[in-house]
């Protein structure tokens, strides 16, 4: 038996003419975690989707062997059925089904007649969960009242029932918090001691770092290298150079020349209670600033209500009973909708780009000019497509977004370049203040370098920013001065030359020792 499992050989893959998969080669060796390293784009999805069969063979050319053999499959079910089981970025779960359903979705159990075995599919469920360190769930309960990293870990529950040998896992811990995250980790290494081979692909380079045995760097479509655990450099920094083709000293620009000026926005005694119970108050009293060129910051733990702070300013998106008063150039203004925060020059980019960022089967200049249509774009109800094709193709091209041409479906691109037409969106508007909800989560740091260029260009055009992020590295190398909320409430404000992620963490502690008095 080959000490390999899986072994991909000179894999070629097109799209309309253009190779996204150039002579690319992986080997995988039985029991290992084997990580997928590279900047959005790279072709590291690609090269998993036609390992699985997403991409069917005929499409692709090259040889998966596979268990000493060389496989041909037309489909996930093929793959499936050979122990190779995926799981998405964007997860396969039924939000109204319950966990049960779930696990064995496309997997019933069943009785004669292809009647379902319900008392067969709980208690298999219940040993699927248990796998995975979920002990205490509610077999009955909907998915969608589960949090994503309960959801995550289902997701490999679910593959465990398929038995699975490969397990695939994309992106896995992009959308979860850092105890969420470490949780998945160890599931992984668990299922390693069990004998399950996985593939990760990742962007969280400490994550990897941690997780894997061997790591294969992809660029522009083509393997450059394969790093092993004990042999050679698994630093950051070394996957980083593999990754981008150059050594990225410094992973946050400088801002220079930056002029802060008057205050642009401020938030005053602000209060909101949870949509669904008007009882329940999330923010509590908060109040912020933020001036002419400065970037500042919002930092906490999830759930702090960061999020929560950001919608509820822009257009009363999120909560009821909302009280308290915004100030633009120190006038009040009344924002009770998202076209008063757009006409009153406030833009907010969303965490969830997919869901509310980006329409994706639209094509990236239809998405850049959305929220700009009316004011910019159009006149008397009539769209000057003209105007709208150059503001494009100038913003494509200031914020380099890799893509064939401006009418390319956004579905289709990178996270992070699908980042950069959202910030394009928002920068249309021509904004005084503009918020990031998580700007770089999911995206590679490549990408990450330059959102980060974008948002200094935009801080020394004079424009006011808050950066919400749980990344507190990016906190600290993007801003000039940062609010920590805790539990809905302003913990503690730090200058720039404060900030730290102990002075964070201290602002914390110190706020629920107060609430706790």
């Amino acid at each position: 038996m080959s000490d390999y499992i899986l072994e991909m050989n000179h894999i070629v893959k097109e799209f309309s003419g253009v190779r996204a998969l150039n002579d690319v080669n992986l080997k995988v060796k039985r029991g290992e975690i084997h990580a997928l390293c590279g900047e959005n784009g790279a072709g590291k999805s690609t090269l998993m989707n036609v390992l699985s069969g997403v991409y069917p063979h005929g499409t692709y050319s090259g040889d998966i062997v596979y268990d000493g053999e060389i496989v041909q499959n037309r489909n996930i079910k093929d793959s499936e059925k050979k122990g190779i089981v995926i799981i998405h970025q964007e997860l396969a779960l039924s939000p109204y089904l319950s966990i049960a359903e779930n696990v064995f979705m496309g997997n019933e159990q069943l009785q004669a007649k292809g009647i379902i075995d319900w008392t067969k599919t709980k208690n298999r469920a219940q040993e699927m969960l248990e796998k995975v360190g979920l002990y205490n769930e509610n077999l009955d309960d909907p998915i969608n009242s589960l949090g994503v990293g309960k959801q995550q870990l289902i997701e490999i529950a679910k593959a465990l029932a398929k038995k699975v040998n490969l397990l695939i896992l994309d992106e896995p811990t992009a959308a979860l918090n850092d105890e969420e995250s470490a949780q998945l980790l160890e599931i992984m290494l668990k299922l390693k001691k069990q004998g399950i081979t996985s593939i990760i692909i990742s962007h969280k380079l400490n994550e990897i770092s941690y997780v894997a045995d061997a790591i294969t760097v992809i660029r522009d479509g083509q393997t450059i290298e394969t790093l092993t655990k004990g042999k050679d450099d698994f630093s950051e920094d070394r996957i980083i150079k593999g990754m981008v083709g150059r050594e990225l000293t410094n992973r946050y620009p400088e801002r220079t020349d930056c002029k802060i000026g008057d205050t642009v926005m401020e938030v005053k005694n602000w209060n909101v209670y949870h949509p669904e119970d008007p009882k329940r108050q999330v923010l509590k009293d908060v109040n912020i600033k933020v001036r002419a060129g400065e970037v500042v910051g919002l930092a906490g733990l999830m759930g702090a209500g960061r999020t929560e702070f950001a919608m509820s300013i822009f257009g009363q998106e999120y909560g009821q009973n909302i009280s308290g008063e915004i100030l633009m150039h120190g006038k009040p203004v009344k924002i009770k909708s998202v076209k008063d925060a757009i006409d009153n020059k406030i833009a907010y980019t969303s965490e969830d780009r997919k869901n509310y960022g980006l329409v994706l089967f639209n094509d990236i200049k239809w998405n850049m000019s959305l929220a700009a249509l009316r004011k910019f774009f159009s006149k008397n109800g009539i769209v000057n497509a003209n105007d709208e094709i150059l503001a494009a193709e100038k913003y494509k091209k200031r914020i380099n977004i890799k893509s064939n041409s401006i009418n390319q479906e956004v579905g289709s691109l990178s996270g992070g370049n699908q980042q950069k037409v959202i910030l394009a969106k928002w920068m249309l508007t021509e904004p005084d203040v503009l918020i990031l909800d998580e700007p770089t989560r999911g995206i590679d740091v490549g990408a990450k370098y330059e959102i980060y260029c974008a948002i200094n260009d935009l801080a020394k055009s004079g424009k006011a920013i808050i950066v919400i992020s749980s990344e507190m590295p990016e906190i600290i190398g993007t801003c000039d001065r940062t609010y920590v909320l805790n539990e809905g409430e302003i913990a503690g404000e730090l200058p720039k030359e404060d900030l730290s992620q102990e002075k964070i963490m201290k602002c914390i502690m110190q706020h629920n020792n107060r609430k706790g008095e």
